[in-house]
């Protein structure tokens, strides 16, 4: 089920990425898929405080971890670039869901990236 919250539903996830030729399309479509179902999760778990939160986008995180494999034999790789797309849009989804008190590097804080 896609999330309802309007502000996702209205996001281009990962736009830095898709825009830039060194990122293949098909496995940043895996990316904004990882994102969408931490959204679902989200929804569907309702995390009354940040720890909860936390717990949902380290998941997701680690997620990105194991996609980091798909994009270095593609060619690429989760570098700076990627790091501060993925990491703001972390970012948007927690505000989105009304955690704007979330700390960026606490959301992604399981990250080998």
């Amino acid at each position: 089920m896609p999330p309802s919250n309007q502000q996702i539903a209205g996001h281009s996830f990962l736009e830095g990425m898709y825009r830039d030729g060194y990122y293949p399309d098909h496995v940043v479509d895996r990316g904004k898929e990882i994102l969408l179902r931490l959204c679902e999760r989200i929804e569907a778990d309702r995390p009354s405080g940040l720890a909860a939160l936390y717990a949902l986008t380290h998941a997701a995180t680690e997620e990105f971890n194991e996609l980091e494999a798909e994009f270095e034999a593609a060619g690429s790789g989760i570098e700076t670039v990627a790091r501060e797309v993925i990491a703001e849009d972390f970012w948007f989804v927690a505000s989105a869901y009304g955690f704007t008190d979330a700390d960026v590097e606490e959301l992604i804080a399981t990250r080998d990236w």
